[in-house]
């Protein structure tokens, strides 16, 4: 039976939808009957007459948006294995194996420099609105777990207030601010601020002015990301912005210094501009010598973070990294996306995570079996939950050392705002006034955080840095009691036997044992006996 896995012709992300919903043609989307005298509520109608818009999901600025599309394989055609023997990483005592005893810190970079209390990291947060407006709750939210937080792209092209001569930076608000959150924050030497680049921003000298000027250790190379394959975007409301945008040398739709677009703007025929990054050309003369740049620069540490690419691509990524001594190689799978991707790009492109995550490992062992530099990996695509994280770690293990997540964070971050804007204003929703009217009450991690901090440091933390400490606090603990399950008290324990495919699929492209099919020598011997 043919199982259709896209959603074609209306959907949330672009505010459209079917006028028969229960009655859809699965090959294009429509309605089985198009009836003349409709609005035009679907994607064909809405496209009638907003043309172009359509393409982005709506409303921009306040969402983040990921694919809708199934894929044959995903992580949930996997199951955690558990067992009743023995303990990994400590001593197999029923009074000392339990589940707080597990260590979550990883350790990475090429002299192991970067720590981090837990295996995950945000990979990517640029200029979208989205992520400017809650950057306070990311990076302090982000320092207090110790965990990484990479500043994304254009976040000095997109800033009125930097300063710019010659064509590079010599000064910023934007990313001064955003750096110096994340450190004022940052405790005992755990976590990182990275500052990642693409072109425009490395035409702009974006992270020679970091190295230099704002302390940062960690910068980043950038092919692409798992939601699109082209470049950044975003929407701009004001004519002035879109202008020093378009000088500083962005492409920007329509263009803002035509005499007749500025007065079709004017006048309210749109409303408003859209701002696009140009694609990167990879090349290895290219990326050697941008490697070699940064490294004279003073970067202490060095990533690549890459897309939903075609295998090659991939292959270049892990060749690359492996050849040029980089510290960690980000490899974000299809689907996903934090700001203003293509909406049927996002859907219908790439190579999905489950699939490239398995090349991932394929490639890397290749290299670590001829004795060669593999960096250490992190993979991104979907991942929310404890179950997940522990999924991706054991399918790329012993190579992958950290989970990237994006959305659920913002996701996170987002709530405890709106619940400090809620407690501030006296309305707070029923939901969660069960819990009580006090952030103290309320986020049930308040408590030790002011022990830890005192009341003074612990009042100045904003209620969506409380969001996502108290997420990741989740995570934490959810991921601490599926080791302990698996008998795995680090996470340089975890392997690929500790997952297995359900499907034989799930098992055929990701090389992880069917689910009757594990332990098939163990078993014989013990039935033997």
């Amino acid at each position: 039976m043919s199982i259709t896995l896209s959603r074609i012709n209306a959907s949330a992300a672009t505010l459209t939808k079917n006028r028969t919903e229960d009655s859809v043609t699965p090959i294009s989307g429509m309605c089985v009957t198009c009836v003349d005298g409709c609005i035009g509520m679907c994607e064909i109608g809405k496209s009638a007459y907003r043309g172009h818009e359509v393409i982005y999901p709506q409303p921009f600025g306040i969402i983040t948006t990921a694919a809708e599309k199934r894929y044959p394989v995903d992580y949930s055609h996997f199951n955690i294995m558990g067992t009743a023997v023995g303990a990994h990483g400590i001593e197999a005592d029923s009074n000392k194996a339990i589940f707080p005893a597990v260590n979550l810190e990883v350790a990475f970079g090429h002299d192991k420099g970067i720590k981090f209390r837990c295996p995950w990291i945000i990979p990517g947060i640029g200029s979208t609105d989205i992520a400017k407006n809650n950057w306070e709750g990311l990076a302090i939210g982000s320092a207090m777990a110790g965990t990484g937080l990479t500043i994304g792209e254009n976040v000095v092209g997109m800033d009125p207030e930097s300063e710019i001569k010659n064509g590079r930076v010599v000064d910023t608000v934007d990313l001064k601010r955003r750096v110096k959150l994340y450190k004022d924050h940052q405790h005992d030497g755990y976590g990182a601020i990275i500052v990642q680049a693409n072109v425009e921003d490395t035409r702009l000298g974006v992270q020679e002015y970091a190295i230099e000027k704002l302390g940062v250790e960690c910068v980043e190379l950038k092919w692409g990301q798992g939601a699109k394959d082209i470049g950044g975007e975003v929407k701009v409301k004001n004519l002035k912005k879109a202008q020093m945008l378009y000088k500083r040398g962005y492409i920007v739709l329509p263009n803002p210094t035509d005499p007749a677009v500025i007065k079709d703007f004017e006048r309210g025929a749109f409303k408003e501009f859209e701002r696009h990054s140009r694609v990167g050309m990879v090349s290895e003369e290219s990326f050697a010598k941008r490697v070699e740049e940064l490294r004279k620069a003073g970067a202490r540490y060095i990533f690549l973070k890459t897309g939903a690419y075609r295998p090659a691509d991939l292959a270049r990524a892990v060749r690359f990294t492996s050849k040029y001594k980089l510290d960690l190689l980000t490899v974000d799978g299809a689907g996903g996306g934090t700001g203003m991707s293509p909406w049927r790009m996002m859907n219908e492109w790439g190579v999905p995570p489950v699939e490239l995550h398995s090349l991932l490992y394929k490639y890397a062992k290749r290299l670590a079996d001829r004795g060669e530099h593999v960096p250490a990996l992190a993979l991104a695509g979907g991942f929310t939950f404890e179950d997940q994280i522990f999924k991706g770690l054991a399918l790329g293990a012993p190579y992958v050392k950290l989970i990237g997540m994006a959305r659920s964070p913002i996701a996170a971050a987002m709530v405890g705002k709106t619940i400090g804007r809620t407690i501030d204003e006296n309305q707070i929703p029923v939901y969660v006034e069960r819990f009580g009217n006090t952030k103290d009450e309320i986020f049930v991690t308040a408590n030790s955080l002011r022990r830890e901090l005192g009341d003074d440091e612990f009042e100045k933390i904003p209620t969506g840095a409380l969001g996502l400490y108290t997420y990741y606090e989740r995570l934490a603990q959810g991921l601490r009691q599926l080791m302990c399950g698996s008998r795995k008290f680090a996470l340089n324990h975890i392997s690929r036997d500790d997952i297995a495919a359900l499907t034989h699929q799930a098992a055929d492209i990701s090389g992880i044992q069917y689910i009757t099919d594990a332990d098939k020598e163990e078993v014989e011997k013990i039935l033997k006996q």
